[in-house]
């Protein structure tokens, strides 16, 4: 497969070339192709800034038996309406042929997701053909690495009706870095609004409806050779989790912001709690200790 232009600075380039694909690519390939370029020696120097290049595919019908699955998996009421998430996992795969370029900066298997920036401009209903395009920005130096910014926009009819920015580190080792964490005291959480017991089964079960089948979520060899004792719950799977509690209480459009810490192991229980805010909610995820899983904002805003 050629390769994507590379990125004039770390930044990203101040134009892009358009790439239109003919149809959303097939996810099995693209990760068999990540773990390959993760042996020793088959494997391409990762460049210094972010592929110039912008991915689309067009017209992206919802499907409905996809969707009513995706729902029962994260605890959506069955509705026309799609969850804010629902589009990201439409147009994941476009995403993760971005992200396991040889010229994207990160690879995938060191990848860590820590944040996922989610706009809904106005309800996207499961009658929508979506197009969707992808690009990555905003490589920066991070304590434990380099952080990018993937950006997945959903349009309908020339309309933006959804964007969805995921935030990934590749944690690389740094002179007298390491991993740094806050050993103060932390803040006791709010009191818990609810308690789930997240089922082992959540790994596979998300997978299968969303498309990421990361071993590290379905499987404990595969977890194991991340350095995870086990596997855990997807990040979007926990944000997702959360919206649908939150379900009645979401304006038609609005902003959320999540930030991912510590994983959910499989299987787990671990509080849920929400608190009004003047323009929307904050809530987040702990666990049996009160660390917390995720902790999260919703905002609301003026529709387009």
């Amino acid at each position: 497969m050629a390769g994507y232009p590379a990125g004039a600075s770390a930044a990203g380039p101040a134009t892009r070339t358009r790439l239109t694909l003919p149809r959303m690519p097939s996810t099995g390939p693209l990760y068999r192709r990540a773990l390959l370029g993760a042996i020793p020696g088959l494997g391409r120097r990762r460049g210094d800034g972010v592929p110039a290049v912008e991915l689309s595919v067009g017209g992206v019908a919802v499907d409905p038996e996809r969707l009513a699955d995706y729902d029962r998996v994260c605890g959506f009421r069955l509705a026309d309406r799609l969850p804010a998430t629902f589009p990201h996992v439409m147009g994941f795969p476009l995403a993760l042929r971005l992200i396991t370029a040889p010229e994207f900066p990160i690879p995938l298997t060191g990848v860590v997701h820590v944040g996922n920036r989610i706009t809904v401009h106005r309800p996207v209903t499961v009658t929508d053909r979506l197009d969707f395009t992808t690009w990555a920005e905003n490589l920066r130096p991070h304590e434990r690495g380099r952080q990018v910014d993937v950006v997945l926009v959903g349009s309908v009819d020339g309309e933006e009706v959804w964007r969805g920015v995921s935030t990934y580190l590749g944690r690389q080792r740094t002179p007298g870095g390491g991993d740094r964490r806050d050993r103060g005291e932390r803040p006791a959480p709010p009191a818990a609004t609810a308690r789930w017991r997240v089922a082992p089964r959540v790994g596979t079960d998300y997978a299968r409806v969303s498309g990421d089948h990361n071993p590290i979520h379905t499987s404990r060899l595969g977890a194991r050779l991340f350095g995870f004792p086990g596997p855990i719950a997807h990040g979007m799977w926990s944000k997702a989790r959360c919206l649908a509690a939150l379900e009645n209480r979401l304006p038609e459009a609005y902003t959320v912001d999540v930030s991912f810490k510590l994983p959910v192991p499989l299987p787990s229980t671990v509080a849920f709690n929400a608190t009004p805010a003047a323009d929307g909610w904050s809530f987040a995820l702990h666990d049996s200790r009160s660390r917390p899983h995720l902790l999260g904002e919703v905002k609301g805003r003026a529709p387009y």
